[in-house]
């Protein structure tokens, strides 16, 4: 992922960006994996880009960083699909999380909410602050809906099979985190 390996992380008022170039689908799940093993109990994953930019994609590598070991597929018919991970969560999990504790994925897609507002009339928002990690496909949806402190990621399409993500961090948690991510990068490696 030689792409990956010249990504430079941004640092601006509270929050940082980073580029990342993957050439092929592989290389945008094992991204997500990286992140997924990264993440904790009340974190917010907003990913946005047009149909076939690799939303789902990376999704199912950020479950499998989770370790998540179900087929982890776009709910677009249902707005929200719920995972577990397994009970073998990675070291890093496992001290910010309860010991040995399971933690849930909260896979939701966007792409057919009319109205905003309709995530609060389901309930949907109690999910933002609770126990699991919430991901959420096609976020600009309800752009007004969501915290300020979360990670946005922007995919976009190159060509045929390199995508472009932009991550963009805002909060101290969610910049550390993305610090933490470029960090691992350098050991993701090339197929």
């Amino acid at each position: 992922m030689r792409e990956e390996r010249d990504a430079d992380l941004s640092v601006q008022d509270g929050s940082c960006s980073l580029e990342v170039v993957s050439q092929r689908a592989s290389q945008t799940q094992r991204l997500g994996m990286a992140l997924g093993a990264l993440l904790q109990a009340g974190d917010l994953i907003l990913l946005d880009g047009q149909l076939g930019a690799g939303k789902t994609t990376f999704t199912q590598g950020l479950a499998k960083g989770m370790n998540v070991t179900d087929v982890v597929n776009s709910p677009t018919f249902t707005l929200l699909k719920e995972y577990m991970g397994s009970s073998t969560v990675s070291q890093a999990q496992d001290q910010k999380n309860a010991a040995g504790a399971k933690l849930a994925l909260y896979h939701f897609d966007l792409y057919r909410l009319d109205d905003p507002d309709e995530i609060i009339d389901l309930g949907f928002e109690d999910y933002f602050y609770g126990s699991g990690v919430c991901v959420v496909e096609w976020a600009g949806k309800a752009d007004e809906l969501w915290p300020v402190d979360r990670l946005y990621i922007h995919l976009s399409s190159v060509d045929e099979t390199k995508r472009r993500l932009l991550f963009v961090a805002t909060g101290a948690r969610y910049c550390e985190l993305l610090q933490q991510l470029q960090k691992n990068m350098y050991a993701i490696t090339r197929s």
